[in-house]
């Protein structure tokens, strides 16, 4: 029986591209959603935090995104427009965000996906930064 995965994903992040191989990994073809070339419209962003049990403020990304000059680290602001932020400018969205049968959940770091897959990993697996994540018999390397 397939599994629904769903992967905001954006392939210039080493974050990202760790959790979708995690996810094939255990035998799952995932629904990849570039979230920059698709971003979720303003109900789905909500309905993805609220799934997390996050705040709008625990998704914002700063690093390489126009967060100063938005001037989003005011604390005054609302979610509401912290979601506007969001929407007007998707690279403030942090990722990869996973929607599965388990859950739905930021993955960072990476491994963070593992909790949210019903199979486990088909073999060892290493991050691109060379972090041993699972054994050859894809059991979790703690550590």
């Amino acid at each position: 029986m397939p599994i629904d995965v769903i992967i905001y994903h954006n392939p210039d992040c080493g974050t990202s591209r760790n959790t979708l191989a995690m996810i094939e990994n255990a035998g799952i073809e995932p629904h990849v959603i570039e979230y920059l070339k698709t971003p979720p419209n303003r109900s789905r962003l909500a309905s993805l935090i609220g799934r997390m049990g996050i705040t709008p403020r625990d998704l914002l990304r700063e690093k390489g995104t126009p967060y100063h000059e938005l001037g989003l680290a005011n604390p005054a602001l609302s979610d509401d427009e912290l979601l506007d932020a969001m929407i007007a400018h998707p690279v403030l969205i942090n990722r990869p965000i996973v929607v599965s049968p388990l859950g739905v959940k930021l993955c960072r770091p990476s491994e963070e996906v593992l909790e949210l897959l019903p199979s486990r990993q088909r073999g060892a697996f290493t991050k691109e930064d060379g972090q041993r994540v699972t054994d050859a018999a894809g059991k979790r390397i703690e550590g």
